[in-house]
C-alpha cells in the first residue's frame, strides 16, 4: 500500500483505477477550463502569517455548520455519479463522513438513492436538490428527504442548463456507461472497479428511475433529463421550494453579491459560494475571489460557506480566516473514493484535517472558530479589481 500524505497521492491512484470517462468527469471543467484551474490556483495568492512561541497544546477544529456539530468545518459536497466512481459510492462516502463527524451531501443525480443511503447510515445527511420543472417530483423528493430524516436541503441554483464539458461529450458519459469499443477497452483494464460494479445492482440514477413520471428504466432517463431542468427559474420559484421544505435550507451556486442578498431574502439558512467547480460558466470568478464581496453584502446575517477549488487543509483555513463558516470538498474525496473506496474517503478527510490542524497551530491559533483575517496576507487587488 503506498504512503498517502496528500490529496495528490489519492488522485494518482484514482486515475489508475477508475475508467477514463469517470476520471474525466471529475477532473474537468467547461470550455477552456479557465475557471476550473483558477478555483485552486487562486488560493496560492493568499499567504499565511506564521507565529512562534505560542502555546499550541489543546487544539480543536470542532465547529458548527447550520447548527450541526462538526469535527471540522468541512462537508462532503454533492457529486453526481458518485456510485460510478466506485460501486455503491454514495453509501461508502456517507459512512466515511459519518464516522469522521462531518456532513455528507447526497446529489439528486446520485446512483444510490436517498433510501439506499438512509438504510446504510445511522445519522442524518443532507440532500442536494436541482431546480426541476416538475412540481410533483420536487415535492415528492423533499418528502422522501424528510422520511429519510435528512437534516438539510441544499438547492443548487447555477444549473438551469448544462455548461459544455468537452471531455464528457467526447467520452459519451452516461450511467450506466455506454459500451463502445473504446470504453470497453478502457474498462477492461480497471479490474477492481469492474468487479465492484458487477457486484452491485446500483448502476443508474436511483433518485430518478422509478420516481420521476415517465422514467421507469434507464432507457427513459436521457429524454427526461433534457426536459426536466427549469431554464425559467427565478427567485419566486425558489420561494416555492422554501415552502416545500421546512427544514434548514442552503442555497448553492452563489458567485455574485447581489444573488447572495436575494438568497438571504428568500429565507435561506446558508449560502454556498460556488461556481460548480468551474463546470458551468467558464471565465467566471473563482469562488475564493468572490468570497470577500459576498461576505460584505450579507453582513453576517446568514452563514456563508465556500465550495470549489479546495484541495488541502490550508485552503480550508484560508477560506475560514476570510470569513466563511464552512467549506466543502468534492474532487478531493472523490479521488479517495475511486482509489480506495470508503477507506479512501476517510484518508482524504484525515489528510485535510491534519493540514488544517497543523497550519492553524503554526498561525498561532488553537480554536478553529477564532481564526480571522489577521493570519492572512492578501494582495490588495485580490477582489477589488473585479468590482
Amino acid at each position: 500500500m503506498p504512503v498517502i500524505t496528500e490529496i495528490a497521492d489519492l488522485k494518482r491512484i484514482y486515475r489508475r483505477r477508475v475508467p477514463r470517462m469517470f476520471f474525466d468527469y471529475t477532473e474537468s471543467g467547461s470550455w477552456t477550463e479557465q475557471t476550473f484551474r483558477a478555483n485552486s490556483s487562486d488560493f496560492n495568492d493568499i499567504l499565511l502569517r506564521q507565529r512562534v512561541a505560542i502555546d499550541m497544546a489543546g487544539r480543536s477544529t470542532a465547529s458548527q455548520m447550520i447548527g450541526q456539530d462538526v469535527a471540522m468545518p468541512v462537508a462532503l459536497a454533492p457529486v453526481g455519479l458518485t456510485g460510478m466512481q466506485c460501486a455503491d459510492g454514495e453509501i461508502k462516502a456517507a459512512r466515511a463522513a459519518e464516522s469522521f463527524g462531518v456532513p455528507y451531501t447526497l446529489s439528486t443525480m446520485s446512483i444510490c438513492s436517498i433510501e439506499d443511503v438512509a438504510e446504510n447510515t445511522s445519522k442524518p445527511f443532507w440532500l442536494q436538490v436541482y431546480t426541476l420543472k416538475d412540481d410533483d417530483f420536487m415535492q415528492r423528493l423533499f418528502d422522501r428527504a424528510k422520511a429519510a430524516k435528512c437534516s438539510a436541503a441544499v438547492i443548487t441554483v447555477d444549473l438551469q442548463m448544462l455548461g459544455q464539458r468537452h471531455k464528457d461529450i467526447k467520452n459519451g458519459l452516461s450511467a450506466p456507461p455506454k459500451l463502445t469499443a473504446r470504453s470497453v477497452a478502457n474498462m477492461a483494464t480497471k479490474v477492481q472497479w469492474g468487479l465492484g460494479m458487477l457486484g452491485t445492482k446500483r448502476r443508474f440514477f436511483g433518485n430518478i428511475v422509478g420516481h420521476a413520471h415517465g422514467v421507469k428504466d434507464p432507457s427513459d432517463l436521457a429524454v427526461w433529463t433534457n426536459e426536466a431542468f427549469d431554464v425559467s427559474l427565478d427567485w419566486d420559484r425558489i420561494r416555492q421550494f422554501r415552502r416545500m421544505w421546512d427544514g434548514p435550507l442552503i442555497i448553492k451556486g452563489i458567485i455574485d453579491a447581489r444573488d447572495a442578498v436575494q438568497a438571504l431574502n428568500v429565507g435561506a439558512d446558508a449560502i454556498i459560494v460556488s461556481n460548480h467547480g468551474g463546470r458551468q460558466l467558464d471565465g467566471a470568478l473563482s469562488s475564493i475571489r468572490a468570497l470577500p464581496a459576498i461576505l460584505d453584502a450579507v453582513g453576517g446575517k446568514i452563514e456563508v460557506h465556500l465550495d470549489s477549488g479546495i484541495r488541502s487543509g490550508q485552503d480550508v483555513l484560508k477560506a475560514l480566516a476570510m470569513g466563511a463558516t464552512g467549506t466543502y470538498i468534492g474532487r478531493a474525496y472523490i479521488y479517495g473514493l475511486g482509489a480506495m473506496g470508503e477507506a479512501g474517503v476517510t484518508r482524504a478527510l484525515e489528510v485535510i484535517h491534519k493540514e488544517l490542524d497543523v497550519s492553524m497551530a503554526f498561525c498561532g491559533h488553537r480554536d478553529i472558530r477564532k481564526v480571522d483575517r489577521d493570519i492572512l496576507m492578501i494582495p490588495k487587488d485580490f477582489s477589488d479589481r473585479w468590482q
